[in-house]
């Protein structure tokens, strides 16, 4: 696979790297002024040159693919051959070389935005509210200060957090009311706290309220409507470091208004604020994540913005049911533009702990499911 580039002719190089090691990649990349393509090409070049390297810790290592030259990937795979190791320890090598003969500048990382995810879906019951709920507590036990946002209209995270009956006071101004600028108010009025002392009271929650089933409607009325989440929010976001968004089960301005306020901001690296998309292994979690990818793709080229894919989770995978589900799940593993973050297991906890309203974390700390939170909750730790 080629792509024109300004740099060349380039062919994608399909591989597979450690989550920290792509996380110090980044960052390093980023205090260098390099894109993580340059720097990975800078870095292979370097490994050819290089005798004796040390054999590199590769477990727990994701798919993972970038674009060198033409004709680069090839002969990185036969230097790989000649050596006698495998693509995924030649590529480790190279990296963690680059790594040592580029340290951090005494110069420190200009400020960084605070952290935005969408877990995002328009196909219902995929596990965005599960995901999102999950991530968030991971992130707060943790230690990271994090505020969690329902923005699906029908509420399920804030009715399995326990704050059901907040969605339906009156008299009480809503996430909507500071996105279409008719609010009075402070919007931190709006925000509720875990109170469970694992999070340490670095949990929020902003409430889903009933006026956002007409959000669609109402925002085809706001200026700019695309920025009207992001208006909303940016009274808060020096009181965080992660800001998860739990995403709207539907297409259109409502989802828009969500992935432009996860863009790339000027500044920010690359693969730190984007999307997290739980699918399951079925052809219609295909074809939804291809409609979701266009609409992306679309405000990107529209808006001349940057949104980064941060991963894909399939979610409720159960290999018991059968060929066709184990066959779609291989073909979301082979994805490395979003890579496969997780593969979670249809387990229990999950659903006893959402029809209990106990968060994830308290109810079953030591579960499997609390764990995988808590690895992907790494992922987003830059």
């Amino acid at each position: 696979m080629s792509i024109p580039n300004p740099r060349g002719e380039r062919e994608k190089l399909i591989t597979a790297l450690t989550p920290q090691l792509r996380r110090h990649l980044k960052i390093r990349a980023f205090e260098h002024g390099m894109d993580i393509q340059d720097a990975t090409e800078h870095a292979i070049n370097a490994w050819y040159a290089a005798d004796g390297l040390p054999e590199v810790k590769t477990d727990g290592a994701k798919t993972w693919g970038t674009f060198l030259p033409a004709g680069e990937p090839d002969r990185f795979k036969a230097a790989c051959s000649e050596r006698g190791v495998t693509y995924v320890q030649g590529l480790a090598q190279a990296l963690t070389l680059w790594l040592d003969n580029h340290p951090s500048p005494t110069t420190p990382l200009v400020a960084q935005p605070v952290i935005r995810v969408i877990v995002a879906n328009q196909k219902g019951g995929v596990g965005k509210t599960f995901i999102s709920s999950g991530l968030a507590q991971a992130l707060a036990e943790g230690g990271s200060r994090v505020l969690i946002v329902d923005y699906d209209p029908q509420g399920h995270l804030t009715a399995e957090l326990g704050f059901e009956d907040l969605m339906y006071e009156d008299d009480v101004e809503t996430l909507m009311m500071h996105m279409d600028g008719t609010a009075k108010g402070d919007i931190r009025d709006l925000l509720v706290a875990l109170d469970q002392e694992r999070f340490g009271e670095r949990l929020h929650l902003l409430p889903a309220s009933d006026d956002a089933f007409l959000r669609d409607v109402a925002l085809s009325k706001v200026s700019f409507s695309e920025a009207a989440l992001e208006r909303a929010l940016e009274p808060l976001e020096e009181d965080y470091d992660v800001i998860i968004i739990d995403g709207p089960p539907s297409l259109g301005l409502n989802m828009d208004t969500a992935l432009y306020y996860v863009r790339r901001r000027d500044g920010e690296l690359a693969d730190r604020s984007g999307v997290i998309t739980p699918v399951w292994a079925n052809k219609a979690s295909h074809r939804a994540f291809r409609l979701l990818k266009s609409q992306m793709d679309d405000l990107c080229k529209k808006g001349r913005i940057q949104v980064d894919y941060l991963g894909i989770i399939v979610n409720a995978y159960d290999s018991r049911r059968g060929k066709l589900v184990q066959a779609n799940k291989e073909q979301w593993e082979k994805s490395s533009a979003p890579g496969v973050l997780a593969v979670i297991g249809d387990l229990k906890e999950g659903r006893e702990a959402a029809d209990g309203e106990i968060p994830l974390l308290e109810y079953a700390p030591d579960s499997e499911h609390a764990q995988v939170m808590r690895d992907l909750a790494k992922e987003l730790a830059v």
